[in-house]
């Protein structure tokens, strides 16, 4: 049981992708269903993690039972898909969940009844009246009163709706905010700063007063520091929210205007359980009867849960009525769900024909323009999609992306991490494509070995020869020493040598340009022959600078 200890909403940061949650409570339910949670199995948990491909890194060296409790007792157990008293069990969301079967309408039940406070989310005394709210739940009805909620919105006021009777006083501070925005004579950095400060001491206004400012691990006890600590909390959770509303298929997000907006085609099913769902927290004090509540995965009842209104919505996608009526709800949900990923299929093959044919050429540019001056929401997700446009675009390969898409085929989040951001199938052999915008030295920590190793599993997947291109606005030095020396090592965990070659994202996007003006679609052997040179140059050049001096050299003159 945690207790509430901040006076602005939480949210479930860990994982920071929802998908995320699938292996590893996978993993949790295979390896040690019936025990208990204690430190030696929490442990145990996160090295047997560590040893499959789905977890990047080894676990916090200094505590690694705390390591697998940030893994499970954030969001799957505080979004009921695993239950740890009295011993460790998958709830039925949970085994929903992990079956890949309408993960988002999983996902969006299990949201809808996050609750503060609960009985694993206890208010302290001087807390008590605080909360009373289904955060997600508000959030929602939020951006549908809105029209669109903007992350500094939502992160400046929406984490102060901590109870769902002040979502009137919300909306008219966010109302306000856009007003007073709209005739600022400051520059909107100057004028959201000012903004954050004078919200942060309206809400911490008592402990202000009282001098109770010190924040945790920080000698300074400033409050300058204890606000700027406050914002960087709430703009933290405001992340967390997005990324888990977008996971719902619910709600589409506007990567330069940074907001949200509930998806047009999804505009009913919003407004039935905006109109249905208690927004009432229930059985507070009952852990008992709230997990039972947490733990049914047919509450609450959604749009498509109605008969039917289910059998009108396959009606409107299949195009079709005929023998709709025999078959039972799961049936037409599997049906409705095959239908809406065939037209996510048509709309992604469309996407792709236009891109061999260069008819989105200006908008790659674009976004990678908005990438390089830091201007859209999600960076590492659009660096990822744009890419993959990018290298269809740029030859006759079949290149499929490990990105999630959404029914419209915009991104939606980030491939797993069990491999490679971007598979290309060029017949005789494939090519992995990894993209990060890390830098320093944590590009090196977070990227290195998972590259070699993503490489390796397509080569054992495909039985070909495969290589890799890993691109990043810069590339660390430690990238560059570590696929140099790889080229030469034979490591048969990794498959023989691995064929690494770093570029700089501006290299990349040179790459492109001279495939627009070459008149021509670049073939196969033209990709392969970069590939080729560098294992050449790693052979016979003095060190890893002077070999990737000279591929760089090599991409900049690739046609």
């Amino acid at each position: 049981m945690a207790y509430l200890k901040s006076k602005t909403l939480f949210f479930t940061t860990s994982p920071r992708s929802p998908l995320k949650m699938i292996p590893e409570i996978e993993v949790l339910h295979n390896n040690f269903e019936g025990e208990v949670w204690n430190p030696d199995i929490q442990v145990a948990f996160i090295k047997k993690l560590a040893e499959g491909s789905d977890f990047e890194g080894q676990g916090s060296d200094k505590d690694m039972a705390l390591s697998a409790r940030d893994r499970i007792t954030r969001a799957p157990k505080a979004l009921g898909f695993v239950d740890l008293k009295p011993t460790i069990k998958l709830t039925e969301p949970g085994k929903k969940l992990i079956s890949g079967k309408r993960t988002e309408e999983i996902l969006l039940r299990q949201l809808l009844k996050f609750q503060l406070p609960s009985p694993y989310h206890k208010e302290p005394e001087h807390f008590k009246g605080l909360f009373g709210v289904k955060p997600y739940l508000e959030i929602f009805r939020l951006i549908y009163e809105l029209g669109t909620l903007s992350f500094d919105e939502l992160m400046i006021f929406g984490m102060q709706l901590t109870h769902y009777n002040k979502f009137e006083t919300i909306v008219s501070k966010i109302t306000q905010f856009r007003r007073m925005k709209a005739y600022a004579e400051t520059s909107y950095k100057v004028f959201r700063g000012t903004y954050i400060r004078n919200e942060v001491e309206k809400i911490y206004q008592y402990d202000i007063n009282k001098g109770n400012i010190k924040t945790r691990e920080s000698r300074d006890k400033s409050l300058d520091k204890f606000i700027k600590t406050k914002a960087s909390n709430m703009r933290d959770y405001a992340d967390a929210c997005f990324r888990y509303l977008r996971a719902t298929g619910m709600v589409e997000i506007s990567q330069r205007g940074h907001s949200l907006s509930i998806m047009p085609e999804k505009q009913a099913e919003v407004e039935y359980f905006l109109q249905t769902t208690d927004r009432k927290p229930v059985y507070v004090e009952n852990e008992h009867k709230y997990k039972e509540y947490l733990f049914n995965a047919a509450v609450p009842v959604l749009y498509s849960d109605d008969r039917e209104r289910l059998l009108q919505q396959v009606a409107e996608i299949t195009g079709t009525t005929s023998n709709l009526t025999i078959e039972t709800n799961e049936n037409l949900k599997d049906i409705l769900e095959d239908a809406i990923a065939a037209k996510k299929a048509e709309i992604i093959n469309n996407q792709v024909k236009n891109l061999k044919e260069y008819k989105d050429y200006d908008d790659v540019m674009t976004v990678f323009d908005d990438i390089k001056k830091n201007m859209l929401y999600d960076a590492p997700l659009m660096l990822e999609w744009n890419t993959w446009r990018a290298m269809t675009m740029l030859d006759g390969g079949d290149i499929k992306a490990n990105l999630k898409l959404d029914d419209k085929g915009q991104p939606m989040s980030t491939a797993a991490g069990n491999m490679a951001d971007i598979i290309c199938d060029y017949g005789n052999f494939g090519l992995a494509v990894e993209v990060t915008m890390q830098s320093g030295q944590k590009q090196y920590e977070m990227e290195g070995e998972p590259v070699s190793r993503h490489l390796a599993k397509l080569k054992k997947e495909t039985g070909k020869e495969a290589y890799c291109l890993f691109i990043a606005p810069k590339i660390n030095e430690s990238c560059i020493a570590y696929f140099y020396a790889l080229h030469t090592m034979n490591i048969a965990f990794y498959g023989g040598n691995s064929v690494i070659v770093p570029l700089e994202l501006d290299v990349f996007i040179n790459m492109i340009e001279q495939s627009y003006k070459a008149g021509y679609v670049p073939n196969s052997e033209q990709v392969k022959k970069i590939f080729e040179y560098s294992m050449e140059q790693a052979k016979v050049s003095r060190d890893e600078n002077e070999w990737y001096s000279k591929v760089k050299k090599k991409a900049l003159n690739w046609l």
